[in-house]
């Protein structure tokens, strides 16, 4: 346990989110996201006893989001409904916005998420079961 941060955030993650750079992404995924499929096995972390929006909660406490670019955060687009949003991406962007982020949450087809997420620094499994429960987030530099 460490003072200031937050319990969620794990050896394995805190690790992680040290090593990423700007510009390199996480996925918070929810339990029906192919992690395993679609990750690198070291790339993939287990957070299965808690729910996406408090992990995000936790990873934007520490890690900041990019601002030079127009959306830092990525969200699954409903299938056949694109322009529908889930209630999840509203307490998605509660917590983003908490943390000082006031971009959008753009919607990417879902398997464009799927392709995107490959390439991600990492994928962190959660046990969210709200369906769309799926985040990435693009990291940003820390100013002086």
């Amino acid at each position: 346990m460490l003072k200031g941060i937050d319990p969620l955030l794990g050896p394995g993650l805190l690790s992680m989110l040290r090593s990423m750079g700007h510009g390199d992404e996480i996925v918070i995924a929810d339990a029906n996201f192919p992690a395993m499929s679609t990750g690198q096995p070291d790339r993939i972390l287990r957070a299965d006893g808690t729910d996406a929006v408090r992990l995000a909660q936790a990873i934007v406490s520490v890690l900041p989001l990019d601002d030079f670019v127009p959306a830092a955060a990525f969200r699954m687009a409903v299938v056949d409904r694109p322009d529908e949003v889930p209630p999840i991406t509203h307490e998605f962007a509660r917590v983003l916005e908490d943390a000082g982020y006031n971009g959008p949450i753009e919607p990417i087809q879902r398997h464009a998420f799927y392709t995107r997420a490959k390439s991600a620094c990492a994928i962190v499994a959660t046990g969210e079961t709200r369906l769309y429960g799926n985040l990435i987030l693009k990291k940003g530099v820390i100013r002086p």
